[in-house]
Protein backbone atom coordinates (compact mmCIF):
# COMPACT_ATOMS: atom_id res chain seq x y z
CA UNK A 1 0.00 0.00 0.00
CA UNK A 2 1.34 3.42 -0.96
CA UNK A 3 1.71 5.79 2.02
CA UNK A 4 1.82 9.55 1.61
CA UNK A 5 2.50 12.28 4.13
CA UNK A 6 0.11 15.24 3.97
CA UNK A 7 -0.33 18.36 6.06
CA UNK A 8 -4.13 18.66 5.97
CA UNK A 9 -6.32 17.34 8.82
CA UNK A 10 -7.47 13.76 8.30
CA UNK A 11 -10.98 12.58 9.11
CA UNK A 12 -13.56 10.28 7.53
CA UNK A 13 -15.25 11.98 4.59
CA UNK A 14 -12.55 14.59 4.02
CA UNK A 15 -11.07 15.13 0.57
CA UNK A 16 -7.33 15.82 0.39
CA UNK A 17 -5.70 17.62 -2.51
CA UNK A 18 -2.23 16.17 -3.06
CA UNK A 19 0.82 18.10 -4.22
CA UNK A 20 1.94 18.09 -7.85
CA UNK A 21 4.88 15.87 -6.90
CA UNK A 22 2.61 13.36 -5.19
CA UNK A 23 0.26 13.36 -8.18
CA UNK A 24 3.18 12.66 -10.51
CA UNK A 25 4.39 9.88 -8.20
CA UNK A 26 0.99 8.19 -8.15
CA UNK A 27 0.25 8.47 -11.84
CA UNK A 28 3.61 8.30 -13.62
CA UNK A 29 5.79 6.31 -11.20
CA UNK A 30 3.35 3.94 -9.48
CA UNK A 31 0.83 3.80 -12.36
CA UNK A 32 -2.16 4.31 -10.11
CA UNK A 33 -5.50 5.69 -11.27
CA UNK A 34 -8.80 6.94 -9.89
CA UNK A 35 -10.39 4.32 -7.63
CA UNK A 36 -7.12 2.90 -6.32
CA UNK A 37 -6.34 2.91 -2.61
CA UNK A 38 -3.70 4.95 -0.80
CA UNK A 39 -2.86 5.56 2.84
CA UNK A 40 -2.36 9.01 4.35
CA UNK A 41 -0.78 10.31 7.56
CA UNK A 42 0.01 13.79 8.86
CA UNK A 43 1.77 13.19 12.18
CA UNK A 44 -1.32 14.17 14.21
CA UNK A 45 -4.41 12.20 13.24
CA UNK A 46 -3.11 8.66 12.76
CA UNK A 47 -3.03 6.72 9.48
CA UNK A 48 -6.05 6.59 7.19
CA UNK A 49 -7.15 4.54 4.22
CA UNK A 50 -8.20 6.65 1.27
CA UNK A 51 -9.35 6.31 -2.30
CA UNK A 52 -8.05 8.30 -5.27
CA UNK A 53 -10.96 10.31 -6.63
CA UNK A 54 -9.13 12.24 -9.33
CA UNK A 55 -5.71 12.03 -10.88
CA UNK A 56 -4.49 14.29 -13.64
CA UNK A 57 -1.50 16.28 -14.73
CA UNK A 58 -0.05 17.88 -11.62
CA UNK A 59 -3.02 17.30 -9.34
CA UNK A 60 -4.80 14.54 -7.49
CA UNK A 61 -7.57 14.17 -4.93
CA UNK A 62 -8.01 11.49 -2.28
CA UNK A 63 -11.18 10.76 -0.32
CA UNK A 64 -10.40 9.81 3.29
CA UNK A 65 -12.33 6.69 4.31
CA UNK A 66 -11.42 5.11 7.65
CA UNK A 67 -8.76 5.07 10.37
CA UNK A 68 -6.19 2.29 10.11
CA UNK A 69 -3.89 3.22 13.03
CA UNK A 70 -4.45 5.79 15.75
CA UNK A 71 -1.72 8.29 16.46
CA UNK A 72 0.98 7.00 18.83
CA UNK A 73 3.96 8.68 20.47
CA UNK A 74 7.42 8.12 19.02
CA UNK A 75 10.53 7.68 21.10
CA UNK A 76 11.55 11.18 22.13
CA UNK A 77 15.14 10.96 20.89
CA UNK A 78 16.84 13.95 19.30
CA UNK A 79 19.84 13.73 17.02
CA UNK A 80 22.29 16.63 16.76
CA UNK A 81 24.89 15.91 14.11
CA UNK A 82 27.72 17.72 12.40
CA UNK A 83 26.90 18.45 8.78
CA UNK A 84 28.80 16.04 6.51
CA UNK A 85 29.23 15.83 2.76
CA UNK A 86 25.93 15.69 0.92
CA UNK A 87 25.54 11.93 0.50
CA UNK A 88 26.57 11.21 4.09
CA UNK A 89 24.23 13.88 5.47
CA UNK A 90 21.39 12.44 3.37
CA UNK A 91 22.14 8.99 4.81
CA UNK A 92 22.10 10.25 8.41
CA UNK A 93 18.72 11.92 7.90
CA UNK A 94 17.26 8.88 6.16
CA UNK A 95 18.42 6.31 8.71
CA UNK A 96 17.65 8.48 11.73
CA UNK A 97 14.10 8.88 10.44
CA UNK A 98 13.74 5.14 9.88
CA UNK A 99 14.98 4.52 13.45
CA UNK A 100 12.38 6.85 14.94
CA UNK A 101 14.30 9.99 15.88
CA UNK A 102 11.86 12.78 16.68
CA UNK A 103 14.10 15.78 15.96
CA UNK A 104 17.07 16.40 13.66
CA UNK A 105 19.48 19.21 14.48
CA UNK A 106 22.31 19.70 11.95
CA UNK A 107 25.21 21.81 13.24
CA UNK A 108 28.41 23.37 11.95
CA UNK A 109 31.49 22.41 13.96
CA UNK A 110 35.14 23.42 13.78
CA UNK A 111 35.96 20.67 11.28
CA UNK A 112 32.72 20.63 9.30
CA UNK A 113 33.50 20.26 5.60
CA UNK A 114 30.20 21.67 4.30
CA UNK A 115 29.28 25.36 4.32
CA UNK A 116 25.53 25.03 3.82
CA UNK A 117 22.60 22.65 4.06
CA UNK A 118 19.78 22.16 1.57
CA UNK A 119 16.94 22.00 4.10
CA UNK A 120 14.26 21.33 1.46
CA UNK A 121 16.22 18.30 0.27
CA UNK A 122 16.66 16.96 3.81
CA UNK A 123 12.97 17.51 4.55
CA UNK A 124 12.02 15.55 1.43
CA UNK A 125 14.37 12.72 2.45
CA UNK A 126 12.84 12.59 5.94
CA UNK A 127 9.31 12.49 4.54
CA UNK A 128 10.16 9.70 2.09
CA UNK A 129 11.86 7.70 4.85
CA UNK A 130 8.83 8.12 7.12
CA UNK A 131 6.51 6.95 4.35
CA UNK A 132 8.66 3.91 3.61
CA UNK A 133 9.23 2.89 7.24
CA UNK A 134 5.54 3.14 8.20
CA UNK A 135 6.14 5.89 10.73
CA UNK A 136 3.18 8.01 11.74
CA UNK A 137 5.32 11.14 12.06
CA UNK A 138 8.11 12.98 10.29
CA UNK A 139 10.94 14.19 12.53
CA UNK A 140 11.21 17.92 13.12
CA UNK A 141 14.10 19.31 11.05
CA UNK A 142 15.78 22.30 12.70
CA UNK A 143 17.74 24.87 10.69
CA UNK A 144 21.47 24.21 10.57
CA UNK A 145 23.47 26.51 12.84
CA UNK A 146 26.80 26.70 14.69
CA UNK A 147 27.33 24.16 17.45
CA UNK A 148 27.52 26.84 20.16
CA UNK A 149 24.16 28.29 19.14
CA UNK A 150 22.50 24.87 19.04
CA UNK A 151 23.83 24.01 22.49
CA UNK A 152 22.66 27.33 23.92
CA UNK A 153 19.11 26.54 22.75
CA UNK A 154 19.16 22.92 23.97
CA UNK A 155 16.74 22.17 26.87
CA UNK A 156 18.86 21.93 30.01
CA UNK A 157 16.76 19.08 31.44
CA UNK A 158 17.40 16.84 28.40
CA UNK A 159 20.69 14.91 28.62
CA UNK A 160 22.84 15.18 25.51
CA UNK A 161 25.15 12.21 25.02
CA UNK A 162 28.18 13.19 22.96
CA UNK A 163 29.96 10.43 21.06
CA UNK A 164 33.67 10.79 21.81
CA UNK A 165 36.51 8.74 20.35
CA UNK A 166 39.96 8.04 21.76
CA UNK A 167 38.91 9.22 25.23
CA UNK A 168 38.39 7.48 28.55
CA UNK A 169 34.63 7.97 28.93
CA UNK A 170 31.87 5.51 29.91
CA UNK A 171 30.01 3.57 27.21
CA UNK A 172 26.62 4.75 26.05
CA UNK A 173 24.10 2.64 27.98
CA UNK A 174 20.34 2.65 28.40
CA UNK A 175 19.09 6.16 29.07
CA UNK A 176 16.00 8.17 29.90
CA UNK A 177 13.16 8.26 27.35
CA UNK A 178 13.87 11.94 26.66
CA UNK A 179 17.45 12.37 25.55
CA UNK A 180 19.68 13.35 22.67
CA UNK A 181 22.81 12.30 20.84
CA UNK A 182 25.50 14.49 19.33
CA UNK A 183 27.80 13.06 16.67
CA UNK A 184 30.77 15.06 15.39
CA UNK A 185 32.22 15.50 11.91
CA UNK A 186 34.79 13.56 9.94
CA UNK A 187 37.99 13.97 11.92
CA UNK A 188 36.19 14.45 15.21
CA UNK A 189 35.56 17.53 17.32
CA UNK A 190 38.16 20.30 17.30
CA UNK A 191 39.60 22.16 20.31
CA UNK A 192 37.04 24.96 20.04
CA UNK A 193 34.22 22.41 19.97
CA UNK A 194 35.52 20.76 23.14
CA UNK A 195 35.74 24.14 24.85
CA UNK A 196 32.13 24.89 23.97
CA UNK A 197 30.89 21.46 25.10
CA UNK A 198 32.49 21.89 28.52
CA UNK A 199 30.29 24.93 29.19
CA UNK A 200 27.06 22.92 29.46
CA UNK A 201 26.09 20.64 32.35
CA UNK A 202 23.70 18.55 30.26
CA UNK A 203 26.56 17.34 28.02
CA UNK A 204 27.59 13.76 28.81
CA UNK A 205 30.59 12.38 26.87
CA UNK A 206 30.18 8.68 26.02
CA UNK A 207 31.89 5.98 24.01
CA UNK A 208 30.26 3.97 21.23
CA UNK A 209 32.85 1.22 21.47
CA UNK A 210 36.53 0.51 20.83
CA UNK A 211 36.52 1.18 17.09
CA UNK A 212 36.76 4.47 15.22
CA UNK A 213 33.45 4.79 13.38
CA UNK A 214 32.59 6.92 10.41
CA UNK A 215 30.36 9.81 11.44
CA UNK A 216 27.27 8.38 9.73
CA UNK A 217 27.88 4.96 11.30
CA UNK A 218 28.26 6.53 14.74
CA UNK A 219 24.91 8.29 14.35
CA UNK A 220 23.12 5.03 13.50
CA UNK A 221 24.83 3.04 16.27
CA UNK A 222 24.17 5.72 18.87
CA UNK A 223 20.47 6.01 18.01
CA UNK A 224 20.05 2.24 18.33
CA UNK A 225 21.69 2.26 21.76
CA UNK A 226 19.57 5.18 22.97
CA UNK A 227 16.34 3.54 21.87
CA UNK A 228 17.14 0.07 23.19
CA UNK A 229 15.45 0.79 26.51
CA UNK A 230 12.17 1.60 24.77
CA UNK A 231 12.00 -1.36 22.43
CA UNK A 232 14.26 -3.89 24.10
Amino acid sequence: MIRLHVTDPLAAGATIELSAGQAHYLGSVMRRSAGDGVRLFNGRDGEWDGRITSLGRGKAGVAVEFLVRPQADDADTWLMFAVLKRDQTDLVVQKATELGVSALLPVFTERTNAARVNEDRLQAIAIEAAEQSERLTVPALHPARPLADALAAWPAARPLFVAMERTDVPPLALSTPHSGLLVGPEGGFGPRDHAVLKQFDFVRPVSLGPRILRAETAAIAGIVLLQASRYG
